[in-house]
């Protein structure tokens, strides 16, 4: 570790004082030298450390507010009931949480530009670094064209398709997200700063007026409360009866609530594009524990107490495609009888969905990048510009993402569906590859003898708490599907199109472990041999750049008023 990073007991990073304060044209030239030790040449393979820490904070926060939130939670509820859903949203929420702690202990302590891919190959094993990294960008390269299909069904809440192909607006969105990622990582973060706080606040928004129509203040001045937490019930059942089929209910609603959460991890990708990544990423991870409880837990029990679980209007919703139709926050709308709103929600969701398939592309294209670099992809691919972004890399992304035309021609909900099961299971791979990799992690600075002090953030369950976390998604990996196993009248004969979709990335992913393993001859790394310390230097001369950047900026605010660094600052 740096002088510069002294370990605290809440996890954070202190930033040393400088007691020297030298006159302006020193510390100037200072800085000059301390940046430009650190900062690549053009047309090299390496990003910049651009992205500020209220683009991260934001970043994380909004990353995973989207349409798994505000429209799969209609299915969820239609299928299982309100209790149901609120236990699955919290409990794959904690899982959730404890995947980013481990997440966060391993990038505090070294924010690599390869990402996930190089810690799975320094700490655990170079074959899980290659499986993790494709998988992770197979899941991208599927989930942004969902996107942008999404964009174009959003859309035809009020243009119908037989007027406009969807295939314009596909075009627009992918020329917009194309354009922004090309613009460089400070623009990407500037402009999702940005966005993110418009879902944060549209989120909000939604809970304030799902909060006020429970207790009555909407037109029709009705006092819901719990009521529909009696009548109809709390649980649904499915599939069968009784309290096998509450049960099953309540299990099949993990796949939505996993769907809702993908994305979090992203945050993950940005440490190698962030500024002072010991100190930002630490305090995004943190955040995490209460967007979970605020903008998920709370907005699935409010929904609950809103729309009964056997809505006519629900079970209409769940039936259309990816627009404000299908919200049930949108059915609750109209229940209290308030007109115009679901329009706005719907331009809502519209920015959430553009928001998604702009980030969701800059993932694409930065993990197939960190695979280039390990090696595992093309050299070509890790080639940067001027402004440090991998060009050839998006360009690949970009093309991979004209798939979204299919959808023009053929059931967008089909695809759709399918494309859900896959983003899934290699989300749930993700997450299981992560969790692996930070108790390899733990082990290898527990045999190394690492002072816990030297950490700048540290994952508060540690081994035991990462451990139940994977244990629990590979449950919810090996039964995400099983009703398409079951053989009744009620439900059919083997749905062999559900189980190869919810399927096919377990043998994919194991393939590419075992593939490796067999092509290369690797063999796993051991703990005390584990790599902890490459590239911690560089990355100390990088934040005492940027200790020194904020330094001056001190000194120049220093004048500023007592509402400004305390407030002002502070937010932004």
């Amino acid at each position: 570790m740096s002088n510069l990073d002294h370990g605290r007991s809440d996890g954070l990073v202190e930033k040393q004082s400088f007691s020297k304060q030298p006159a302006d044209g020193q510390y100037a030239a200072d800085y000059s030298t301390a940046e430009a030790s650190v900062d690549p040449v053009p047309g090299d393979h390496e990003l910049r450390r651009t992205l500020k820490a209220r683009h991260i904070t934001m970043i994380a926060i909004g990353g995973a507010i989207g349409t798994g939130l505000i429209i799969g939670t209609g299915s969820a509820l239609a299928k299982a009931g309100p209790a149901s859903i609120l236990i699955s949203y919290s409990v794959v929420g904690f899982i959730v949480y404890l995947v980013m702690c481990g997440l966060g202990e391993m990038a505090a302590w070294l924010p690599l530009a390869s990402g996930f891919t190089g810690y799975a190959v320094r700490f655990c094993d170079p074959a899980l670094g290659f499986a993790l990294g494709w998988t992770y960008w197979f899941k991208y390269i599927i989930i942004t064209p969902n996107q942008l299909t999404a964009g174009a069904l959003v859309i035809s809440y009020w243009v119908h398709p037989d007027r406009v192909n969807p295939g314009v607006w596909i075009t627009i969105f992918l020329i917009l997200i194309v354009s922004i990622n090309y613009f460089g990582v400070r623009f990407f973060g500037e402009f999702e700063f940005w966005l993110s706080s418009f879902k944060v606040i549209v989120i909000l928004g939604i809970i304030l007026l799902s909060f006020i129509l429970m207790l009555g203040g909407g037109p029709d001045h009705d006092r819901k409360g719990f009521r529909y937490w009696k009548n109809p019930g709390a649980f649904n059942t499915y599939i069968d009866d009784g309290p096998a089929g509450r049960f099953y209910a309540l299990w099949a609603t993990m796949v939505s609530a996993t769907f809702a959460y993908l994305g979090t991890e992203l945050v993950g990708v940005t440490v190698g594009e962030a500024e002072a990544p010991r100190k930002t990423i630490p305090r995004a991870i943190k955040l995490t524990f209460f967007r979970i409880v605020v903008f998920y837990i709370l907005s699935v029990l409010l929904v609950g107490t809103l729309v009964p679980y056997n809505s006519p209007d629900l079970i209409f919703a769940t039936k259309q495609s990816s627009s404000a139709a299908a919200s049930p926050f949108v059915v609750a709308i109209q229940l209290a009888g308030i007109p115009i709103l679901p329009h706005i929600l719907n331009a809502c969701i519209l920015v959430f969905v553009f928001s998604a398939a702009n980030s969701d592309l800059y993932i694409a294209t930065r993990t197939i990048y960190g695979l280039s670099r390990e090696g595992k992809a093309p050299s070509f691919l890790s080639k940067t510009d001027r402004r440090g972004v991998p060009v050839y890399a998006l360009i690949l992304c970009s093309a991979i993402a004209c798939i979204a035309y299919m959808n023009v021609s053929t059931d967008s909900k089909t695809v759709f569906h399918y494309f859900v099961d896959l983003v899934t299971v290699f989300g749930l791979l993700t997450w299981i590859s992560l969790l692996v990799t930070h108790i390899c992690f733990v082990r290898a600075r527990t045999a190394q003898h690492v002072p816990l002090t030297d950490l700048a953030y540290r994952a508060p369950l540690g081994i035991p708490g990462s451990a139940g976390a994977l244990v629990f998604c590979i449950i919810i990996c090996l039964t995400k599907s099983y009703d398409c196993f079951i053989h009744n009248k009620k439900w059919g004969d083997f749905d062999y199109k559900t189980f190869i979709t919810a399927y096919l990335g377990i043998p994919l992913y194991l393939a590419l472990i075992f593939g490796y393993k067999v092509f290369t001859r690797c063999e796993r790394v051991h703990p005390a041999e584990a790599d902890l310390w490459t590239g911690q230097d560089a990355v100390d001369r990088e934040e005492e750049a940027y200790y020194q950047r904020q330094a001056l900026k001190e000194e120049k605010h220093a004048r500023a008023g007592w509402f400004y660094r305390t407030f002002v600052a502070w937010l932004f």
